[in-house]
């Protein structure tokens, strides 16, 4: 639709840094979820399509640059192994997802002045 009005929408992507790195992404933040929904690293990667090495690096990560760790991981054997999140883990999780609300509700807000700047003939 070469005459269709092409009108900008605002988004935007919110990660944590802990000295220039990664500690808290969108990926991260799901597989926290699905570890604690689960319990299970491995069934929390399948859960997402992540490979095992993906999932597993995510946590190290996140567990390395945290003051605290955010998941505990047990190995499997006669009882099963098994992941959980920790206090930390699930205090950053809900912070990093309250985060992300606050910033679509300010993108939602900052859309139509944004538009009226671009383009003065918008109305909405």
């Amino acid at each position: 639709m070469p005459n269709a009005r092409k009108t900008p929408l605002l988004r935007g992507k919110l990660w944590v840094e802990i000295n220039g790195a990664a500690a808290m992404t969108e990926a991260s933040a799901d597989l926290l979820e699905q570890i604690a929904a689960c319990g299970s690293l491995s069934e929390a990667a399948r859960r997402l399509r992540y490979s095992y090495r993906r999932a597993w690096l995510l946590v190290d990560g996140m567990n390395q640059r945290w003051p605290r760790p955010l998941v505990t991981t047990a190995v499997g054997g006669k009882r099963g192994g098994g992941a959980q999140l920790t206090a930390a883990g699930h205090a950053v999780l809900a912070a990093y997802r309250d985060l992300q609300v606050q910033l679509e509700t300010l993108l939602d807000h900052a859309t139509v002045p944004f538009r009226r700047a671009v383009d003065p003939a918008t109305t909405g």
